[in-house]
């Protein structure tokens, strides 16, 4: 009988296995990580995971709960005795029946992703759409035969200038009842987002109540990033992050997209997981600020166009293709409790305006936090994702793009790659002389060839590459001349060095021999190369755009761009040459900028006006941007200068080698220019 294709989330990777093979030993076999600690006998219950329903077009996967053996007496005692969540399996006694997605759930790894989004120490100007106002009532009086919110209202209109009030209408019922507790003293939560706005009761509390909370949030592709912040004093009360969920139903945002095509309730499924992971955060920072959901009384979101509309129920089925029409662009304001986010019952949400087809909230909000609409230097900002969104500009004039890198650089496609969890390679050096590598793994101080490397690694063992320690590989391997320009692994290196692997007709290099066997084939760099080649391409039709050459200042934003070297990113030419003191992680700039718009709405208002001004540039209707996507696939780029670069790095001569994949073994020399 065939091999069934297997594919876990939300590490992405994948392989084939013959029917009967257990669910673990699959994941072991790839390095997913999967915690088991009885031995496979079904006692632990930590091997959960769960099969993802529906046609992934992608990966040519049709996947169903019947593709995994029937539940039998080992899982049956387990959920007799321990309980089984719906959907759930123990994968130490499913067997693989045919095609499989598996979802690992993060809630049963200890060695989940670490998502690194955390906020940052700015001190914002205070005007947040929430005001707490205190009044003191007049007692209802026999000779007044006011109602008590008609007094409620007259108070706050004399003490507060509030003509006009609205009142949400689940606080009506409840007037009195709060009147008479806080003995005719309470305090009201005003919401006025637009100076135009009528005023509006949303939330009422007896007594004084001197606090207020909101939280801000950064739906990102693959990882999902909130921040609960006090709307009185602007501190950022706490932080949490997790996994988007939505991962499952596809790597990329097109897969996902495609998933909503190809299976009647995939939009409705995906809607539920981001909501579901949403209020488990919203949970997560409540406890950890020692907050009740119920004060939250404003919120902020962001997200490119598709995570957007799924997060508001909209099919993005349009966005899948020419000409990328939105449902909605412009800034959305609704009731919390309406899009299944329950927090105080007057809460309302704030989505920031989509700048254009794939250019988003995201992209807004880090433009609003970066502000290149605001400077006289030409400053180019770039976030790196599974689709990676370009602006440039200063106060004169901005542009924006989308480039659709995919999720190479998340580990994803890579054969040793993961997402960022303990144990994954995050820095490598490689000595340009003997070829020996040396590394860090996250959680671990020490690198690979000090002492303490091994014992502290042992927790967590050496797993796989994420993404920042992919840009660097592929960077050292060029500088230390095991691939050349074009990215070909030399394989006369075998003579050299027992790093350089033979793998059928192309070459790979040997990061770590150990297990699981980390190692770089022709194709991992190949698909880095695919990623930056569409990254720098973009950037440089908006520098034609922008009529310049150059550009004076770089923002890389988002956790992927917050934890690369801007040298090895110019070393691999993923960003245009610049004074490399001029190049800065600006974090999660989204984040920060949803912020803003949370802590005061006149930044909400900026934004609104700036995306009116952004100009976006297609990249698929664009005649040069094949041209300039050639050029790019060379290290760093075939015709562009590094001058900036070259003051701080040698960068190796100009060569070709024979590419035994794609020009029959002739080899190739260009002289350096």
């Amino acid at each position: 009988m065939k091999d069934h294709l297997v594919l876990f989330m939300p590490s992405g990777k994948r392989g084939r296995f013959p029917v009967g093979t257990s669910v673990l030993d699959a994941a072991r076999q790839l390095g997913v990580y999967v915690e088991s600690v009885c031995g496979g006998r079904a006692t632990c219950g930590r091997c959960q995971v769960s099969v993802q329903e529906g046609n992934f077009a992608k990966h040519g996967i049709t996947s169903a709960d019947d593709h995994l053996s029937p539940v039998g007496p080992k899982e049956e005692r387990y959920d007799r005795v321990r309980g089984l969540p719906g959907g759930r399996r123990l994968s130490c006694s499913a067997q693989i029946l045919g095609d499989l997605v598996i979802d690992v759930p993060q809630d049963t790894v200890i060695n989940a992703q670490v998502v690194r989004k955390a906020a940052d120490e700015r001190v914002f100007d205070r005007n947040a759409a929430i005001r707490m106002c205190y009044v003191e009532v007049e007692e209802p009086d026999m000779e007044k035969p006011l109602g008590d919110l008609d007094r409620l209202k007259a108070a706050l209109a004399q003490d507060w200038h509030l003509d006009e009030l609205d009142v949400d209408f689940h606080l009506i019922p409840k007037v009195q009842q709060i009147l008479r507790k806080g003995e005719w003293k309470v305090t009201a939560a005003i919401h006025k987002d637009r100076e135009d706005d009528r005023p509006r009761l949303i939330a009422l509390y007896p007594g004084l109540k001197n606090e207020a909370y909101g939280i801000a949030c950064d739906i990102g592709s693959t990882t999902i990033a909130m921040h609960l912040s006090s709307l009185l004093s602007g501190r950022t009360v706490a932080s949490a992050g997790t996994s988007n969920p939505q991962i499952r139903f596809g790597e990329d945002l097109m897969s996902r997209v495609s998933y909503v095509m190809m299976n009647p309730d995939g939009r409705e499924a995906m809607t539920v997981a981001v909501r579901e992971a949403l209020n488990g955060l919203i949970d997560k920072v409540c406890a950890e600020g020692g907050v009740s959901r119920a004060d939250i009384l404003d919120s902020v979101f962001v997200g490119n166009p598709i995570m957007h509309h799924l997060f508001l129920g909209i099919d993005p089925t349009e966005l899948g293709g020419a000409p990328f029409a939105l449902a909605v662009s412009g800034a959305v304001q609704v009731k919390s409790a309406e899009i299944g986010l329950p927090m105080s019952e007057g809460t309302r949400t704030y989505l920031l305006p989509c700048i254009a087809g794939h250019v988003g909230a995201d992209a807004a909000a880090a433009t609003l936090s970066e502000g290149p609409h605001r400077q006289d230097e030409m400053m180019l900002m770039v976030d790196i994702g599974t689709n990676a969104e370009i602006v440039l500009g200063n106060s004169t004039r901005v542009v924006a793009a989308s480039s659709p890198t995919g999720p190479a650089f998340e580990g994803a496609e890579i054969s040793s790659g993961q997402r960022a969890a303990p144990g994954a390679i995050e820095r490598v050096r490689i000595d340009p002389v003997t070829l020996e590598p040396r590394f860090r793994i996250i959680g671990t101080e020490q690198w690979s060839d000090e002492p303490g490397f091994a014992e502290a690694a042992m927790a967590t063992g050496v797993t796989g590459i994420c993404g920042s320690a992919i840009i660097e590989v592929i960077a050292e391997m060029y500088l230390a001349g095991i691939i050349s320009e074009d990215g070909v692994v030399d394989g006369s290196l075998m003579e050299r060095s027992p790093r350089i692997l033979q793998n059928g007709r192309t070459f790979s290099y040997l990061l770590h021999d150990g297990e699981p066997r980390i190692t770089v084939t022709q194709n991992d760099v190949r698909a880095i190369q695919l990623a930056k080649a569409a990254l720098y391409a973009g950037v440089k039709l908006l520098m034609d755009k922008q009529g310049v050459d150059h550009v004076d200042r770089i923002g890389l934003a988002g956790a992927f761009g917050t934890f690369i070297d801007p040298k090895y990113a110019m070393v691999l030419g993923l960003i245009p040459d610049c004074d490399l003191t001029k190049v800065k992680a600006v974090g999660n700039a989204a984040g920060t900028g949803a912020r803003m718009c949370l802590l005061n709405r006149g930044y909400r208002r900026e934004i609104e006006e700036t995306v009116t001004r952004i100009e976006k540039i297609e990249t698929a209707l664009e005649t040069k941007f094949q041209e300039h996507f050639v050029a790019a696939m060379a290290l760093p780029n075939k015709v562009d200068a590094f001058p900036n670069l070259a003051t701080v790095i040698t960068l190796p001569e100009r060569r070709a080698i024979a590419d035994a994949t794609g020009d029959g073994g002739r080899r190739r020399r260009r002289s350096r220019d």
